[in-house]
């Protein structure tokens, strides 16, 4: 995910002796991140009522987060390259963990939301440091593989785990333990990794884009808050408008400075190539509609079916199975027939999915409404994921083949971020109009009417990638990975994790 692209270094070179030790460290911070992100989703009900929060403010639990961590990870990239991937690291690790206790002791939403914010920031340190440690530290290119083998396993396994450590935190402890369980793990990790992992950084004068950054940031933020306004205020109240309208102007300001920069936080050549631009489109588009689908089938869950915290953690684990089916599938395929029929199928069969989802009502069950919807639509992400990663690399020069492969990640969080947060204002804007028309004993009802209009959207989200996918990739063959590289297995398995 690093935005510098430095060759790893030559077989010639001593293999560190502590490099084993160093990938437990790694894998470790990985699990956090991956934990975290699984972890707040289950509790997220338990959150909204002890804070007080609105439903229209719920969806910052999530996109605070994306939005720092998509935001902020190319920046987190070059940052590492530049003042040392090991000192960027742990500097991730503290940052991460002291985050994590603020949101855990947080007594008001604005505290809360804050210290996701923050969990972001210093995730997308973090996660470009430890994928870059991995290759610097690993020069044998069999080891390499096995190691980067053990990170995609940590990556895909920890989801799963999350939602179930989820669900017992919160029902057994609290809703802050799922935040409160990274401080003491992180500031461990830490400490380990100082004394173990090995220190590298790139070579030449450090640059930053930082009014890229500014821009491109305040201006998804803008976009978000609007669309959170918009639940509260309506589309035409002037507060809507005006943060829409200045969410605009920073994104093209953004854009007028990328390509003006000499050394851009995005370079805009990235999206010159046709299947790269469709790669891209694609992890936006199923970003709005997996972190969407996942912020109301939780609510559904819980809040419909009457799961506890801990039933609806195990009631997500066939969507984290369908997922490592997918993957694992698509990496056997992908030599065979290239990325665009995975892709396609991918998008497409996740299309599907939601379109099961569409079908819950107020007195439907897990075994009919749910799984049927989560198996489809999970094993249509794993194939997808796959494609995309590769995509995302054809034909990129040298140079820029860190920014493109972290931007499948980044348009996936950023999508998510964005996605939560119009689809939570759509949903509940449905459940009002719908108890308006119906009266106050249909808010049951009208709560599963606007759940089921949101997952319409993003099923619009979904047969749209399917589009792009099947009209922008034209690319037959898969790149050839070298022996020892990340595959795209591996970095799919990350991207469903972090998702």
């Amino acid at each position: 995910m690093s935005t510098t692209h430095t060759e790893p270094p030559s077989s010639s070179v001593e293999p560190d002796p502590k490099r084993w030790i160093a990938l437990v460290v790694i894998a470790v911070a990985q699990l956090i991140v991956v934990l975290d992100a699984s972890i707040v989703n289950i509790a997220l009900p338990s959150a909204q009522e002890a804070l007080g929060i609105s439903d229209a403010n719920r969806q910052w639990v999530v996109t605070a987060y994306a939005l720092a961590f998509g935001g902020l990870l190319l920046l987190g990239g070059r940052i590492a390259d530049f003042i040392g991937r090991k000192r960027a690291f742990v500097i991730g690790l503290v940052g991460f963990g002291v985050a994590s206790a603020i949101g855990g002791i947080a007594q008001t939403q604005i505290e809360l939301f804050g210290a996701r914010a923050l969990q972001g920031a210093f995730a997308a340190l973090m996660a470009p440091a430890a994928l870059s440690l991995i290759t610097v530290t690993f020069t044998e290119p069999k080891e390499r593989a096995k190691a980067f083998g053990v990170y995609g396993g940590i990556s895909g396994g920890g989801a799963a785990l999350g939602l179930i450590l989820g669900g017992v935190l919160t029902e057994y402890a609290s809703w802050r333990w799922t935040l409160l369980v990274n401080t003491p793990i992180a500031i461990a990790t830490a400490v380990a990794a100082v004394l173990v992992v090995r220190e590298s950084r790139a070579e030449g004068k450090a640059r930053y884009d930082l009014p890229g950054v500014i821009t491109s940031t305040a201006g998804l933020v803008a976009l978000v808050y609007g669309f959170t306004q918009a639940n509260e205020s309506g589309w035409s109240a002037p507060s809507t408008i005006s943060l829409l309208v200045a969410a605009v102007v920073l994104l093209v300001a953004f854009v007028v400075i990328e390509n003006r920069t000499a050394d851009p936080l995005l370079p805009t050549r990235v999206f010159t190539e046709r299947n790269r631009a469709g790669a891209f489109l694609v992890a936006l588009l199923t970003g709005m509609a997996l972190f969407g689908m996942f912020l109301f089938l939780v609510y559904y869950m819980q809040g419909t079916l009457g799961y506890s915290a801990v039933k609806s953690g195990l009631a997500f684990l066939p969507f984290s199975v369908g997922v490592v089916v997918g993957a694992g599938a698509a990496s056997s395929l992908l030599p065979r027939f290239g990325p665009r029929p995975l892709m396609v199928g991918g998008t497409g069969l996740a299309a599907v999915g939601m379109l099961l989802f569409m079908q819950i009502t107020v007195d439907g069950s897990f075994l009919t409404n749910v799984l049927p919807a989560q198996v489809v639509m999970s094993i249509g992400m794993g194939l997808a994921f796959v494609s995309l990663s590769s995509t995302a690399l054809v034909g990129v020069e040298d140079h820029d083949a860190g920014v493109a492969s972290a931007l499948v990640n980044t348009m996936q969080q950023v999508g998510g971020s964005l996605g939560t947060a119009l689809l939570n204002t759509i949903a509940a804007s449905a459940t009002v109009g719908y108890v308006a028309a119906n009266g106050p004993e249909s808010l049951a009802v009208g709560t599963v009417h606007g759940y089921t209009v949101a997952f319409g959207w993003g099923l619009g989200a979904l047969v749209l990638a399917t589009v792009l996918a099947l009209v922008l990739v034209t690319k037959q063959e898969a790149p050839a990975v070298e022996d020892g590289d990340e595959t795209p297995f591996e970095h799919a398995e990350e991207l469903s994790a972090l998702a």
